[in-house]
């Protein structure tokens, strides 16, 4: 009897072992193998060509609010994209957590919205979740999707509270409005120093330009202080002040076109100028194949559109190397 009893003794100790041994184990893995964070945030953690929006989202302590319920859509832009505008590591250390805060929730929509239900517009108004709300401007067509005339490289990106769509550039925020916006773009050959004096100047001799361009939805296409200086070589003068008003307020009218235009928009053609007469659109020609208008008065000189999207309140605003003449 007594061995027998020591076998049954030794089987159940072999048992409980085994038991024990496959807790461990499972336990263990549980530790090595946690479960996986699908959120809008781990989705970003997860993904090493988001490590600047990660490092953005943890500094302006989003972290929590987009791994939370939701659904949210995020337009996110990877490290191409913010390199691609000109945004570095040591831009964002250089941010205050409130203006990364600002910048991120204005790509940021309190509700979910993948491709397909994006609205045609062209640049339909959305209301992102800044408080106040900023508005960016969708549009979807045959070449894809675009938020501020800036393409979704990569749509729909499913997460458990909502849906990324990745772009191509940042989505930078409204400044004020377009007198506003080229008055914060000043200083080098691509400022716009020129532009905002000769626009004064223009108001000052006949009052209404300002208010005109503060008080329409439009697009300007902003010369740089470069080509207002190559304008005046070519006239052989030094001073924008001595160009004569009437010419100066036709050459500034004519940079302007009625309504939002974003780089997404632009065509082989013509656009329509907001005091009448058109200028032409080449999207392929200029430098680096990039996109050039030409003035009526330019002679087929090309102007290189050099900086799109530009944000303003009541409109947007592409800078360009060139003065265009009517």
């Amino acid at each position: 009897m007594l061995p027998t009893i020591s076998m049954k003794r030794s089987l159940l100790y072999m048992g409980f072992a085994a038991l024990l041994s496959t807790a461990v184990s499972c336990d263990k893995d549980d530790d090595d193998n946690p479960p996986a964070d699908n959120t809008i945030t781990g989705k970003v953690v997860a993904d090493a060509n988001f490590s600047l929006l990660e490092k953005a989202v943890v500094k302006a302590g989003l972290a929590g609010t987009l791994s939370g319920t939701g659904p949210f859509t995020v337009f996110a832009p990877n490290d191409a994209a913010f390199a691609a505008s000109g945004i570095s590591s040591a831009s964002i250390d250089g941010m205050s957590p409130d203006a990364l805060k600002k910048l991120l929730l204005y790509h940021t929509l309190t509700s979910e919205v993948v491709a397909a239900n994006v609205p045609a517009g062209p640049n339909a108004k959305v209301s992102t979740a800044n408080s106040p709300a900023d508005s960016i401007f969708v549009t979807k067509n045959a070449s894809g999707v675009f938020v501020n005339g800036v393409k979704v490289a990569t749509a729909d990106v499913d997460a458990d509270n909502g849906v990324i769509h990745v772009m191509e550039k940042v989505l930078l925020p409204p400044g004020g409005n377009i007198v506003t916006t080229a008055q914060a773009n000043l200083g080098g050959d691509n400022g716009l120093d020129s532009l905002v004096k000769a626009i004064v100047r223009a108001d000052a001799a006949a009052p209404g330009l300002i208010t005109l361009i503060n008080s329409n939805i439009l697009t300007v296409f902003a010369p740089t202080n470069k080509a207002f200086r190559d304008l005046l070589g070519a006239l052989s003068l030094s001073n924008v002040n001595q160009i004569p008003i009437a010419t100066l307020q036709a050459v500034l009218a004519y940079h302007l076109v009625a309504g939002r235009v974003f780089s997404s928009a632009l065509a082989n053609g013509t656009v329509s100028m907001f005091a009448g007469g058109s200028a032409a659109i080449n999207l392929t020609n200029g430098t680096a194949g990039g996109p050039t208008i030409t003035g009526n008065g330019n002679a087929g000189a090309r102007s290189n559109i050099i900086a799109t999207n530009v944000m303003a309140t009541n409109g947007v605003v592409h800078v360009i190397d060139r003065v265009l003449l009517p």
